[in-house]
């Protein structure tokens, strides 16, 4: 675990995707504000070195769509959206996460 999230980084990394969509099932964003959005909650800083190549991974599976926004002031940003395929993907991972949290909460009692 770092200093600065309170779950081992495999952690964060299994969990993120699942996070991502999570997010975007609130509505459309840029990349920084998941990332703001995610900390705000507790889920510890993410690098873009970390954020970007999930979200691509996202993409590339057709669970998440993308268009560019142009900058006002400022450079463009790419904006993210959940697709159909991503709330038919997010239900089932919040499925089988609750699946995993039962196991674990009665495991050794």
């Amino acid at each position: 675990m770092s200093k600065d999230s309170p779950f081992p980084g495999s952690w964060q990394r299994a969990m993120l995707p699942m996070l991502l969509l999570a997010e975007l099932s609130n509505g459309h964003a840029h990349g920084y504000a998941l990332s703001k959005s995610l900390q705000e909650r507790g889920f510890g800083p993410l690098k873009g070195a970390t954020l970007y190549p999930a979200l691509a991974k996202l993409e590339a599976a057709g669970l998440v769509e993308t268009r560019w926004q142009e900058g006002q002031g400022g450079p463009g940003r790419k904006v993210y959206e959940l697709a159909a395929a991503g709330r038919v993907e997010l239900a089932e991972q919040r499925a089988s996460f609750e699946q995993l949290t039962k196991l674990v909460q009665s495991t050794g009692r």
